[in-house]
This record gives C-alpha cells, structure tokens and sequence, in this order.
C-alpha cells in the first residue's frame, strides 16, 4: 500500500459496493487491480476461487497473472481467475455445454472457418463478392455483440440488404448448431443468453464470482457488459477500471458509453479518478489534455505530472510523403547518435497499415532495424492450419470445414466429384461429413474405389482421436504426424529444401507447446484433457495473434490502434493530415470524436519526447496534391509546439550546427 498514492489507494480499499476507477493514461491502474487482488484475499477473507479478474488480451491477463503471484504466493492463490472475457465465457460454456445445447467437443471457428462458412451459404444465395462477404461478417458479428438474434435481425431489417444480411445470419447460426460449434462472438453471447435465461445456472456462476474485477472496461460491448451485470447480480461487488479518452474500439464494437450506463444500473456507484501520470512529461501530457478536451464527457479528468515539463512537442511538415518517410529515418539515426540510445527506444506510429510501405523502405535504406507489429501469427502458417484442423476433427468429428481442409492434405486422391457426392448425401441425412464416411448408403452413389478411401481415412482418425482420449495424447499424435508422411508433403510445398525444414519444425513447436500446456495444467492440478487444451490454443491464437515481446534492438512500427497499451521514449505520429488522421471515412461518417480519442492514445505513447509530422503534398491514385493539415493540430496548445516547415526555416548556420552535433556523437560512440 505505500507504494500507492492516495486515490490509488483509496481504489483498493473500496470493497463495499460498486466501483468505477477512472484510469488516465499512464496512471498505474494494474497496480490497483492486482494489489486489490491480493487486499481481498489477505484481508478481507474472500477465497481466490472466488475471485475474477477479465481483460482483452491474453498479453494483459499474464501480466495481471504474474503480478499477483508475487503479491500472493502459495495456496492462498490457488483457484484465481485471471483471465480475457473469451476465456472466460469459453470456461463457461465448456461447464455448461448441455445447458448451452452442445455436444461435448464442441468447436471454435476462426475468422477464416467464419469466412469459409459464409462463402458457402452465400454462394447458395448467388453471391460471391468478398467485399460483400466481409461486410456480411462484420454486420453478424455486431448484431451477436448487440445480443439480437436471427429471428430479431430479420424483423428490424429496413431494407434489402439488411433482410439479406438476417437470412445468412439465420443459416449460418443454424450450420454452427450443425456443426456443434461457436465463433469468437458466441463466446459471450452464449453465456449471456444462457444467464438471461437459466436461473439455475446464473444463480450458481453468481455465487462462484463473489468479487468481479474488469480492467480495459470502456472496450466492453453490448454482450460483455450484460455478462458483468449478470455475473455482479444485484450485490454488485466489483471493479471496472477504464478510461473514456482511450476508447478506440468502436468499429468492432466498443462502447464507451457502457461507463456512464453503469451510473444508471448501479445508483450507488462510487467513482475514483486516477489522474497523476507516471510515464510522460509534463509538456506530453498538456497537449494530451488539450486535445482530448474537445471531446464531451461525463466524467471530466486531468493528467499531471511530477516529472517535469520536458522537450517542447515538434511538428514537422516535410515536402511530400517521400520526404516525410526519410526525416523520420534520418532523424532516428542521428537522435541516437546524439543520445547515445537504443532502437528499441523509438516508436513510429500511423493512422492506416499503407503508411508504413514508404517507411519500411526507408529504414530498409539507411539500415535501420525495425519490427511491424501485425505479422503473420504463427497460427496462420499454413501447416500449422493444417495440424490444428486434424487436431480439431479428433475433438470435433463434426467439424466440416476442418475435414474439407484436410481430407487431401496431404494429397489422398480424393477427387472433387467425391467430396461433392460425400457433401449432398451428408446434407440429406443431416449427419456430418466425417460421419458419413462410414454409411452404408455410399455404396449405392459412390464408386467402390473412392468409398474405400474414405472408410480408410475415417477408420484411421477414429483411431487416432481413441488414442487421444484413452492414451498419450502427445505420443498418438506424434505417430499421427509420422503416419501422414507430412514432412514429405512439406519438402513436396515448400519452394527450398531449407523451407521445407522450417515448417516441419514449426510442427514440432507446435507438439511441443501442447505437451507443456498438458505437463504445467497437471503439476497446477489442473483438469485438463486433450480437448480442453487445443479449445484453449485455438482461442489463445484468435486473442493475441502472436502478441509477443521482441527482445531484438529494433525501432516500433504500428498503427495507433496497436499502439494502445504501450509506452516509448521517443515516438513519431506520422500523417497528421485531414483524411488520413482525422480519417476520410470518420469525416464522412461524423465519427471524430474517436479519432481525437486515437490522436490522443498516440501523444500518450511518448514518454520524453514527440514528434509529428505530414506531408505538404501526397501522392494518391497516381496523382499529386495539396494536403491540409490535420483539424487536430490546431487543438494542441501553440506555446509548446516548435514548427518546422510552416515557414521561418532554420538558418544554414543552424543546420551546420546540427550537422556538427551529431558528427560529434559519432566520434563519441566510436571513441567508446
């Protein structure tokens, strides 16, 4: 506690009755939650199995996680959760699948099994426009997150393309029942149905989770914010810590104004503000203030600091985006060279991922090493697709999608004509693919030849999932890898023998990653089966795409949207330019607020030092033209900004002096 300040602590003595800690920027709001943690263990009595604390990222719950277990070691610990919304709802369903109306071994599609499934019913509507595709998802999945079913989307449709988007909803919520399976979205709202509608069930989770903490809550959605209502029921004894200027999240469904509902809901909400930063200067953080203050709110908040008023914000205009691209490279040379700093210390921040092309190039040019967060997860390879969807079938024989992606990988010679036949027998006897493969009704409309193959391939995953579920599961599925002859089938894809090896490697990681999921669950005396762990491994990839710290010296390239969450000495906000940042489509759509909101995640990164920077000229569609500075920059308070290239320039004595300033940080570097 003495490490805390006062309103912190006053956040975590109140146990009482419902609680809103207002958390700013930077102002130390996982020190709340996870010493809150360890105060309601160690002093006011309440069982850690009692205890729930839910986030957004798996990143943010093991830090959480590992925060606690150096405040609270040993038994009392044991039977914490600490976990994302998604796991949580996941545990749920996985204990209450009967009453959810599931099989066990339910399940848990992906963005792309979602995107092959509607591609499926779309095509039997005449349709197959990706975009279209893309628009239908993103529309189902906030009718999900809104809680409204297929039956209610089709009554509030108003017009074609809404009672369009209701009927693929219909069918394809119908397919996952087929299909005994969830996507992302119905990992909250099947258990928020199931409490709405199940007193039995609702009242026994109630008493489970006696104490609730959320933390990111301005990120909650229609669905999560009636699962925490429910889970408190009306004892209300709970924790949400977030923060209005960070929502960000709109267009997947955040809503900021879950905040003030909370007020509404929970008449004797007590509201803490945490205001004091401990991570950005002086200077940052009135420009922060500044910006974010032309943004209505219900809950008014001012960072400070105590860390001086540091180096005045620069706001450079640069010729064109070309020009803009190479300041930043230059400058991030030349800054370390001077300060004798890191790579990782800097960060370059952009509105939309085609900005970072240009500057990728740039770096690439001058030898900078840089990391663009958002690469390919390592559950996207396409071997590592191909394993988990054998892996998915053994839990799941009723997974479709998961057979017809591997059913000839690698290669069985199961032709098209085949698995057309397999699929309208299937649809007509309303059983599943993997199912079918041992009916004796083939025989009647399939060749001898091609049911042969089906039968042996069916017999042989039969055996395999047997294993895995009454054997080793790590040693069946080791001699599963073996019997496919997949390292054959890599050598047969891959462009280099060197290739070939990397992805069988990546197979073996993949092994092994299970196996330790299996080894740390039992010696934590865990219950966990084969089945739970791969559910777990799947959700893992669709929560953090590969969200991992990289330990390499390299300069940060990421959006905004990315950049939520972290901090750096030195940031660069390229492209504030109107259309780019404000974007064109929130200009459209009178959506500012939230990209003010982004502008002022974005100043918040810094901790020593800003600059942001735009292009005079942008080159667009193959044509040239003036830009206009973005409306934020007028908000940003004009004694703390130096401009540069607005007019005035520097002197050419001024410039040989910066010249010789960084030659004589180059002598110093080399003389150490």
């Amino acid at each position: 506690m003495n490490q805390l300040n006062p309103r912190q602590r006053e956040a975590v003595l109140h146990i009482d009755g419902p609680l809103l800690v207002l958390a700013g920027a930077g102002s130390g709001k996982t020190s709340v939650i996870t010493k809150k943690i360890a105060y309601l263990i160690e002093k006011c009595g309440i069982s850690a199995q009692h205890i729930a604390a839910v986030t957004f990222t798996n990143k943010a719950a093991r830090e959480m996680k590992e925060r606690v277990s150096k405040l609270v070691s040993g038994p009392a610990a044991k039977g914490l959760t600490v976990s994302t919304f998604h796991n949580l709802g996941l545990t749920i369903i996985r204990k209450e699948y009967k009453a959810c109306g599931f099989r066990p071994g339910f399940s848990i599609f992906d963005d792309t099994d979602t995107k092959s499934l509607l591609k499926d019913l779309m095509h039997r509507e005449g349709d197959l426009d990706n975009d279209m595709v893309d628009l239908v998802q993103s529309a189902i999945s906030n009718l999900k997150s809104d809680l409204i079913e297929p039956e209610k989307a089709m009554e509030m449709a108003q017009s074609p393309q809404e009672m369009m988007i209701a009927n693929v909803y219909a069918a394809y919520d119908r397919s996952l029942k087929a299909y005994n399976a969830v996507d992302f979205d119905d990992l909250i709202r099947i258990p928020t149905r199931l409490f709405m509608t199940n007193q039995a069930v609702r009242e026994k989770w109630q008493k489970q989770i006696r104490y609730l903490l959320v933390d990111e809550y301005q990120d909650t959605n229609t669905s999560q914010y009636e699962l925490v209502k429910i889970l408190v029921g009306m004892h209300g004894k709970f924790t949400v810590v977030g923060d209005d200027d960070q929502s960000i999240y709109a267009w997947r469904g955040a809503k900021p104004e879950n905040l003030n509902l909370l007020q509404t809901d929970f008449p004797n909400l007590k509201v803490i503000k945490l205001e004091q930063n401990y991570r950005s200067t002086g200077l940052i953080l009135n420009a922060a203030n500044k910006v974010i203050s032309n943004n209505p709110h219900v809950f008014e908040k001012t960072l400070w600091s105590d860390m001086g008023y540091g180096d005045p914000i620069r706001l450079v205009r640069c010729s064109s985006e070309d020009a803009e691209a190479e300041r930043i490279a230059t400058e991030i040379i030349e800054h370390r060279l001077r300060h004798g700093a890191s790579y990782g210390d800097y960060a370059i921040l952009f509105r939309g991922n085609h900005q970072s092309r240009l500057m990728e190039m740039k770096l690439q040019q001058f030898q900078v090493p840089y990391k663009l967060s958002g690469s390919t997860s390592f559950f996207a390879k396409t071997e590592i697709k191909d394993i988990l969807c054998y892996f998915k079938l053994i839990v799941n024989p009723t997974d479709d999608t998961a057979f017809l992606r591997i059913i000839n990988t690698p290669r069985r010679q199961i032709g098209p004509s085949t698995l057309e036949t397999l699929t309208e027998y299937a649809a007509k006897r309303h059983l599943s693919l993997m199912a079918c493969c041992s009916e004796f009704g083939l025989e009647q409309i399939m060749s001898p030849v091609a049911l042969d193959k089906l039968k042996r391939f069916a017999h042989w995953l039969n055996n395999i999932a047997r294993r895995c579920h009454s054997e080793d599961p790590i040693q069946a599925i080791k001699e599963m890898v073996h019997d496919l002859d997949y390292e054959a089938w890599m050598h047969q894809t891959s462009n280099t023998p060197a290739q070939a090896e990397r992805r069988m490697k990546n197979v073996w990681i993949l092994i092994d990653m299970i196996e330790r999921m299996l080894d740390k669950a039992n010696e934590q005396g865990d219950e966990m089966d084969f089945e739970t762990c791969i559910g777990r491994l799947l959700l893992r990839d669709m929560l953090e795409q590969q969200e991992q710290d990289d330990e390499l010296d390299q300069v940060q390239l990421m959006t905004l949207h990315a950049s939520k969450g972290l901090e750096f000495p030195y940031v660069y906000i390229m492209g504030l330019e109107e259309e780019i940042l404000p974007h064109r489509n929130s200009i459209e759509a009178n959506t500012i607020e939230e990209e003010r909101r982004l502008m002022y995640v974005g100043i918040t990164r810094a901790k020593r030092n800003l600059t942001m920077t735009l292009a005079a000229k942008r080159r667009q569609y193959g044509e040239t033209s003036e830009t206009t500075p973005s409306r934020f920059l007028e908000e940003l308070p004009a004694d703390d900004v130096d401009k540069e290239g607005f007019g005035g320039e520097r002197t050419q004595e001024q410039i040989q002096a910066r010249g010789q300033s960084a030659l004589a940080g180059l002598r110093s570097l080399m003389g150490k």
